[in-house]
């Protein structure tokens, strides 16, 4: 009600006899002033139920709140009456109202004072609710912000800083500045925004309850608070039933349902990598740095942002030697292209980044698992032509090659199938091993030795 316009619209309304144009000009509708038609039935019913108490016209107050445009209605509706049950406010008359200011108006212009404080609130309220989206994308874009159970907090590390300085900064939010829009130094925003990174441990191990004197510790416990936070997440939202349902529906496309259940900040390609990410984590039984492992950029709550650019497998899973397997990495490559698109863009870049990392790595056990939601034949063929013994070069130079590449396609449904029948790496390598060696005809290789034997 500081606002210039504000007070210009709330003169005019006490000023004037009330009709629907004047209550569509004090509406102030951005749209259209027709929008704003339905609060004048609705302004006279609250009026003659307020002011000339005339208490049966109730129900018929009720059905006008309903015909307010957009969020506004249930706000009002909320505000007004106890209950939405029709029979109730029937029957009970005024005692169905809240208990609100607006019931104790003693005249027109108190009620008008209050109803043009609540029009524009409740507004307001929707204004913030159809933009809630696009501010929350802007907050995630800090890396900064954790949204959890509908509230907003900052990340652990984020916290101890602000910490620091909330008093000092609360002197200056609200206070001009002529370098709103330069590139300067932190400490000339504000000096208190430059912290010695001694003191930022101890605010640190303030926050968590023990001492933090180096910057590997502080490394270590927001490692560690991250993978608590995934681990909790997977409980909550993404455990192998809830994996097995999303994968059905990146087989059938069903995109709309995908981005409802694991963010609208990423597309469906980002998030099918982050979903097998998150699948091979499972059957690794939690164990390895999966959120270094996926080739993602992530939230800070951390769900799928964008796929990170560069020429790396999606996901590179680093496996230490057990009396089951070597010591190798694990890429692996995921695509929703199919048919012959899936051969021409993925045949090229899938051996090209196993065989630059073998190359690059030394690594001579490291293998390939190609995932799709469906295999083209030929593709197929390619792979298993590498084991055959078809080499790869790395660019023009035939000294840097690597005889065989071990590249091993794999359907969703048969990711689907091993976490159904709760199967762990261990089992998979060595199914996996048996099939890459097998020398069954490639026309029954896949069925043979993947799909019967998992």
């Amino acid at each position: 009600m500081s606002k210039e316009n504000y007070k210009s619209a709330f003169n005019y309304f006490i000023k004037n006899q009330i009709t629907e144009n004047v209550i569509c000009t004090i509406g102030m509708n951005r749209k259209s002033p027709q929008y704003d038609k339905a609060y004048f039935p609705f302004y006279e019913l609250l009026y003659d139920v307020i002011i000339n108490k005339n208490h049966g016209r109730i129900p018929e107050l009720f059905d006008a709140t309903k015909k307010l445009n957009g969020n506004p209605a249930a706000l009002w509706k909320q505000y007004l009456f106890k209950t939405s049950n029709i029979k109730s406010i029937k029957k009970s008359g005024f005692s169905v109202l809240n208990d609100t200011a607006i019931l104790y108006a003693h005249d027109e212009n108190e009620f008008k004072k209050i109803f043009f404080g609540q029009m524009h609130l409740f507004k307001m309220k929707s204004t913030l609710a159809d933009y809630m989206d696009l501010n929350r994308r802007y907050f995630k874009i800090t890396d900064v912000v954790l949204f959890k159970d509908g509230k907003v907090e900052l990340d652990v590390l984020p916290k101890s800083y602000f910490n620091l300085m909330a008093d000092e900064l609360l002197k200056i939010a609200f206070v001009k500045s002529k370098d709103l829009y330069s590139d300067i130094p932190i400490e000339q925003i504000a000096p208190c925004l430059k912290i010695d990174e001694k003191i930022l441990y101890d605010a640190l191990g303030k926050t968590i309850g023990f001492k933090v004197d180096n910057a590997e510790q502080a490394k270590k416990f927001v490692k560690d608070e991250r993978y608590n936070r995934l681990n909790r997440l997977i409980d909550e939202k993404f455990a192998a039933p809830q994996i097995i349902d999303l994968l059905a529906k990146f087989e059938s496309r069903d995109d709309k349902s995908i981005s409802s259940y694991i963010t609208d900040n990423a597309d469906v390609p980002t998030m099918f990598e982050y979903v097998l990410g998150i699948a091979w984590y499972l059957i690794s039984e939690r164990q390895g740095d999966i959120l270094e492992y996926m080739n993602l950029s992530l939230e800070a709550d951390l769900l799928p942002k964008t796929h990170a650019t560069g020429g790396n497998a999606d996901i590179e899973y680093l496996y230490d030697k057990t009396t089951n397997y070597p010591a190798h990495c694990l890429l692996i490559e995921a695509t929703l292209s199919d048919r012959t698109n899936q051969r021409v863009m993925e045949m090229e870049p899938v051996s090209r980044h196993l065989g630059e990392y073998i190359l690059k790595n030394n690594d001579k056990n490291a293998y390939c698992v190609f995932i799709s939601t469906s295999l083209y034949p030929t593709l197929i063929s390619d792979f298993r032509s590498f084991r055959s013994g078809r080499p790869y070069f790395s660019g023009n130079d035939y000294s840097k090659a690597v005889d065989k590449l071990k590249i091993l396609p794999l359907r969703t449904s048969e990711v689907k199938t091993i976490l159904e029948k709760r199967l762990n790496y261990s089992e998979l390598y060595r199914i996996f091993e048996q099939a890459y060696l097998s020398e069954v005809d490639v026309r029954e290789w896949y069925k043979t030795m993947i799909e019967e034997s998992l």
